[in-house]
């Protein structure tokens, strides 16, 4: 489960933020995580879970902001009528060939974090 490889690599870099800015524990970490990036949400926040557990960031959430990749056609536009988790090569509409746009993201967006003396919201990234 490469999952919690991930979910190791978020908490670093998070941590990495937080410690910059003289933050005490995480509150909450934001990450966007698209159709291609090969992850699945609900294990991420299973392993997220697993990592902060027992250290001065448990509790922290880690909420997944899904992207959502698109098929385009040329002259169709935006081909909707996939399976998730599927690819259509051709238009099913025109027989032209599909581009494949967004949906790559793998990024932290927002680190939140609190007063490492009194627990409240000092900042975030």
């Amino acid at each position: 489960m490469h999952e919690t490889g991930l979910a190791i690599e978020i908490h670093r870099i998070a941590r990495a933020v937080a410690d910059e800015r003289g933050g005490g524990a995480l509150e909450s970490v934001t990450v966007a995580v698209g159709d291609l990036a090969a992850v699945e949400p609900p294990l991420l926040e299973f392993a997220w879970r697993a990592v902060v557990e027992g250290s001065a960031d448990a509790g922290a959430a880690l909420i997944v902001e899904w992207e959502r990749a698109r098929q385009d056609c040329a002259s169709c536009g935006e081909i909707a009528e996939r399976a998730p988790g599927s690819w259509l090569r051709l238009c099913p509409r025109c027989g032209e060939p599909l581009r494949v746009t967004g949906g790559d993201a793998l990024d932290v967006l927002r680190v939140v974090f609190g007063d490492g003396a009194s627990g409240r919201e000092r900042g975030a990234a």
